[in-house]
Order: structure tokens, then sequence, then C-alpha cells
């Protein structure tokens, strides 16, 4: 093997902090409604509704989503289509696709994957002052006249 071999990159699953698995939509599962946890979920599956998640949520590979997505950090590899608020970091990895708008405070979208609709940053830093246009020279008057 070479040191730069190819190797599958598998993505974890959602995990708490313990180290207990949380909840896990299975790729044969369909969800319609409205789920909320205060763990991590992962989204194998088929979703339609409404998420809010107080942890990080993954949309895998297989997971295919048409709701209002909200959690601390968000990463897709499959499809979403609805309204995404990441309070931290929304992730598109290449196989992953987003129709909708998104709000998130980092936005990664690595080649290959899609994103289309409106996004907006959210910061804790208050937007800039805005800068006084520069002055045009004609209408000043030459110095040393």
């Amino acid at each position: 093997m070479s040191l730069f071999g190819n190797k599958k990159v598998v993505q974890p699953i959602a995990q708490s902090p313990t180290g207990k698995p949380e909840t896990v939509i299975g790729a044969n599962t369909t969800f319609v409604g409205t789920l909320k946890s205060d763990g991590n979920v992962r989204v194998d599956g088929s979703v339609e509704g409404e998420i809010e998640v107080l942890g990080n949520l993954i949309v895998g590979s297989t997971g295919r989503v048409i709701a209002t997505l909200k959690a601390q950090n968000i990463h897709v590899s499959g499809a979403v289509k609805g309204e995404i608020i990441a309070t931290e970091q929304l992730e598109i990895s290449p196989s992953g696709k987003v129709w909708g708008d998104i709000t998130a405070a980092s936005l990664h979208i690595e080649p290959g994957g899609l994103f289309r609709g409106q996004s907006s940053m959210t910061s804790n830093i208050d937007e800039p002052l805005l800068l006084d246009a520069p002055r045009s020279r004609l209408n000043e008057e030459p110095s040393g006249v």
C-alpha cells in the first residue's frame, strides 16, 4: 500500500461524548414528523418534517431529507431540501446536495458538493460601520497654487 493510497473515509455514527450511540434513522426507515434530540442524530433513511438537534446532525450518503434542520453542526453527504440552520458549521461533502436557504456561522462545501439557495452567516461580531466613499480628486483644488 502506498503512502497516498486510496482510503475510503467512513463517517462515524453519531455518538454522545460518553461514546453511546445516539439516534440513528436507518437506511430502510422513513420518518414523517418532528424529531427533537438533546444529543446527536444520524439520518441514513428518509425524513420529512422538522429535525431539531442540540448536538450534531449527520445526513449520510443514503439520507434523503425534506425538512427544516436545526443543529449545532450539520454534515450533509446525502440530499436535503429545506431550510438549514447550523449554529456552528454546515459541511456539504462531495456527494452532498442541498436545495434551500441556509444560515450558518461557517459554511464548507467540498468540490462536487451542490448548494442551490441563499446563505447567510451568523456571527457574534457586530457589523462594521460603513466607510465613507472615496472623494473624487477632480473636485479638489491643487495644492501649492
